[in-house]
């Protein structure tokens, strides 16, 4: 009986510990959130995304278009209605939405209707994708408190968009900036977004 015993006491050991375990997962993916976020070239701005302390992960991907699972050419055809966007996964206990926008407003330019820097076209197209209420309105209120800044001479034209359906890029698009480091460089150079982000800087601190 004492064997017995003693079993079923590691036994019910064994299942609240795992009960507990269970728990605790639970409680950390209910943590986290997500923000969806267009910004020109996705190389860029999921490399960005994924260098802020509390981001999980950065997933390049579509979203915002009339067909379902778009190709990367068919992107690039300007005629799905998709964005090049990321996916970003985070921790507001570490880093909140605002602050995952503040970055985003300062890895863009928020006044370009027709695309980012060098590339052009619908899909390089700015956007905010709400996924609730709450970020909606913390969305609106950041860019009216960008618009009031003074920050850009040119109406902010970044949409503030409900989140639809998202499709991952193909696989050599994720982390491209740390698997095809050189051609990223390269490409991230010539695209003129720090030379941008750079000159506006200057000239903001000017202004004060």
């Amino acid at each position: 009986m004492k064997g017995i015993a003693l079993t079923l006491l590691i036994f019910s050991s064994f299942i609240l510990e795992n009960y507990a375990s269970a728990q605790e997962s639970t409680k950390n993916v209910s943590r986290v959130e997500k923000a969806t976020l267009a910004g020109g070239c996705f190389w860029c701005l999921e490399s960005a995304m994924e260098k802020l302390s509390g981001v999980i992960e950065a997933i390049s991907g579509y979203t915002g278009g009339h067909i379902e699972n778009p190709t990367y050419e068919e992107v690039c055809s300007g005629t799905t209605g998709h964005y090049e966007a990321v996916e970003v996964t985070f921790d507001p206990e570490k880093i909140t939405y605002q602050e995952i926008l503040d970055a985003f407003w300062k890895s863009i330019n928020p006044t370009d209707p027709s695309g980012q820097f060098n590339d052009r076209g619908p899909q390089y197209r700015t956007a905010i994708f709400y996924h609730n209420e709450k970020q909606k309105i913390i969305a609106e209120q950041s860019k009216e408190t960008l618009e009031k800044s003074g920050r850009f001479s040119s109406p902010i034209v970044t949409k503030i968009l409900p989140a639809a359906a998202f499709y991952p890029a193909e696989e050599y698009h994720q982390d491209y900036y740390k698997k095809s480091r050189e051609r990223y460089e390269i490409y991230h150079f010539h695209s003129g977004r720090d030379r941008f982000q750079e000159r506006h800087r200057k000239e903001s601190e000017a202004q004060k």
